[in-house]
């Protein structure tokens, strides 16, 4: 499938990140299978997954859906909001792309990378194996960066993950979708914005979309029990 057709199929649609850390009991990869295809049988039209086992896996049993592959380290660093760990290499993105996957997503920022290569190193990469090259940000300033640098879509992934954007996001709502960032993003550059990050309801992609987002990516909300009954827990529980 070439990258136009790709686009067209993603635009206006629902993508679901199906993702489990390695010390939880769904990173099983049987139940990771079993994840996929009960999304996929929900309606998704795109997957995002880390990992080439799982990638490879979908794209086993779902040949004609596009797939957002990245890596991730088994285990995320307690000072995650410090460091690359999104598909930081060329290695990474090459292992994902020999996985199947149609589309690159890589920490976007303006950060240094592990094993030194650069953001254009990155970003070239991807674009020499004629996969598209999806920078996940977190601030508008690395948003044209990652475009100006190449960067076919950019994706509000790593709003409220990163120092700067902690530092931004200081009055804001840290349980919401970062709707302020994608209004600048969308307004100002030209080129396909994806929502993630915090959207937990329809309504909250519905107005996403409402407000000229590409595509929205639902990960946690549908594809992670234990953090959907910590909020339930958390905002629904009796207090006696």
């Amino acid at each position: 499938m070439g990258n136009k057709k790709i686009l067209e199929k993603l635009k206006n649609q629902i993508i679901i990140s199906v993702q489990s850390a390695f010390s939880e009991p769904l990173y099983d990869e049987n139940v990771m299978i079993a994840m996929i295809k009960s999304v996929m049988s929900g309606g998704a039209m795109a997957l995002r997954l880390a990992g080439v086992r799982d990638i490879k896996n979908a794209r086993e049993n779902f040949p004609n859906t596009p797939i957002i592959g990245i890596t991730k380290p088994k285990v995320i660093p307690k000072n995650f909001e410090e460091l690359v760990y999104i598909t930081p290499s060329c290695s990474d993105c090459e292992a994902v792309i020999q996985a199947g996957a149609d589309i690159v997503a890589f920490d976007g920022t303006m950060r240094k990378r592990p094993g030194g290569n650069t953001l254009k190193e990155i970003i070239d990469c991807i674009h020499k194996a004629g996969k598209l090259a999806m920078a996940d940000i977190s601030t508008f300033d690395e948003a044209k960066n990652a475009y100006n640098l190449g960067a076919d879509i950019v994706s509000t992934t790593l709003s409220g993950y990163t120092v700067e954007s902690i530092k931004a996001n200081q009055n804001k709502n840290p349980e919401e979708p970062d709707y302020q960032l994608l209004s600048e993003i969308v307004t100002r550059i030209d080129c396909p914005v994806i929502l993630e990050g915090r959207i937990w309801t329809p309504e909250q992609a519905a107005k996403a979309f409402d407000m000229g987002a590409f595509a929205v990516v639902i990960g946690s909300a549908v594809t992670r029990p234990h953090e959907i009954v910590k909020r339930f827990i958390k905002k629904g529980a009796k207090t006696l």
